[in-house]
């Protein structure tokens, strides 16, 4: 039984090559005007691609808040650490106080 992730891997290389296949004619085995359009849209295609990974990697950049100064998440963890000790120095007070 073939799972339902190989299935569509399947499906994916049977499409990618029939794609290469009906351009691969269109390049070589039909009049030049035809083969100039599918080179025209192919480079267009990729351009396009390209400039909307380069826009979403921007937007991201653009949009994602700054990580905290190194300075705040010391003092931060410095807290912290000082509570537990605090936790830490209660909790022998009361096993010492214990007969």
């Amino acid at each position: 039984m073939v799972s339902k992730d190989q299935a569509v891997g399947s499906g994916m290389v049977a499409g990618s090559l029939i794609v290469l296949g009906i351009i691969i004619y269109l390049l070589f085995f039909t009049p030049e005007p035809i083969a100039i359009m599918t080179l025209k849209v192919i480079v267009t295609i990729a351009v396009g691609v390209v400039a909307g990974l380069v826009a979403w990697i921007g937007y991201t950049l653009a949009t994602t808040p700054p990580p905290k100064p190194i300075e705040e998440i010391e003092k931060e963890l410095e807290e912290e650490l000082k509570k537990l000790e605090e936790e830490l120095k209660k909790e022998e007070s009361n096993v010492q106080q214990r007969p």
